[in-house]
């Protein structure tokens, strides 16, 4: 960073990025009274593609590569995105800096005249574009008719207060940072359902020999957040997992130990696999490989081997 009193935050253009980005800004002006932070606002590939799945056309990496050129070209000093979206292995030179406190984890169900996934009426139509969220919708309530979803949290929510759907399922943490709590009619919680990798969770990226960049936005890091995403994430390493497969993760911190669930599906037949377990907080990492070894084990290799013959 050529001028340590400004940092410019390149983001993506949807709302909801714009909120997560104004609120890191917020947050790093609190904490560094005489930096001045700038938005680089921006629309990526994955933005511009939303009549298609994300998993035909490469995967949540889309909402990154126009931010990662920015910050190469020098254009911008670090990015903001939604941890969940960040794929497994970054690119090149570059690193998380932070990784925010994690806010709801859960995924919504959110619909205009049924409290519940329950009690929706057979062969419901029910909007989704997560393979994840299609899988645990399939094996809990195989009558439903689920139907691709993509766009924004507003592009979605009009669809369903339009009737081309009675149901949608979104997540938690960007409704209620959006101010629309009030459309959650049920929280889908863990154990039965789990949350995609890193759900709730802010990350900012910047470049690994960006040692000023990186300084700054350290005092951002929640530890205990990282540690239970590193868990998720080194899971879902270890399974090579995408958006192109249906992979779930959710790891919490109690008594001094790292608790991990994890489970792959199917999205066509409803198949789910799953495996927990527990591990030292201080080998995360170690945990998550833990648990994907034993989803292999209970019959995920074949789940799996079955994505990627597609």
């Amino acid at each position: 960073m050529t001028n340590t009193t400004t940092l410019r935050l390149a983001t993506r253009e949807s709302p909801l990025a714009l909120w997560q980005t104004e609120h890191v800004a917020a947050l790093l002006r609190a904490a560094h009274p005489q930096l001045r932070v700038e938005l680089v606002p921006m629309t990526t590939r994955g933005d511009r593609i939303i009549d298609r799945p994300l998993s035909d056309i490469g995967g949540k990496g889309l909402f990154l590569k126009e931010l990662e050129v920015a910050m190469q070209e020098g254009r911008a000093d670090a990015a903001v995105h939604s941890l969940k979206d960040v794929p497994m292995e970054l690119d090149g030179p570059f690193g998380l800096a932070a990784v925010l406190e994690r806010a709801d984890p859960f995924d919504a169900f959110v619909s205009n005249r049924w409290d519940s996934l329950d009690a929706l009426p057979h062969g419901a139509r029910v909007g989704s574009s997560s393979l994840r969220r299609q899988a645990q919708l399939r094996a809990r309530r195989p009558d439903l008719l689920i139907e691709d979803l993509r766009g924004n949290v507003g592009t979605r929510l009009k669809k369903l207060d339009a009737g081309d759907y009675h149901a949608i399922l979104l997540a938690c943490a960007g409704l209620q940072r959006l101010g629309l709590g009030d459309r959650i009619r049920q929280r889908l919680i863990a154990p039965d359902w789990v949350p995609a990798v890193a759900q709730g969770a802010i990350a900012i990226e910047c470049r690994d020999d960006a040692a000023a960049t990186r300084a700054l936005l350290g005092v951002l890091d929640h530890a205990s957040t990282r540690t239970c995403v590193e868990a998720e994430r080194a899971m879902n390493r270890r399974l090579h997992g995408s958006c192109t497969v249906p992979i779930a993760g959710y790891a919490t911190l109690a008594d001094g130990g790292l608790s991990l669930q994890g489970l792959v599906g199917d999205a066509a037949s409803g198949e789910l696999v799953r495996a927990d377990a527990t591990g030292a907080a201080d080998d995360p990492r170690g945990l998550g490989l833990r648990v994907a070894v034993n989803l292999l084990a209970a019959g995920a290799d074949r789940l799996l081997a079955r994505f990627s013959a597609h």
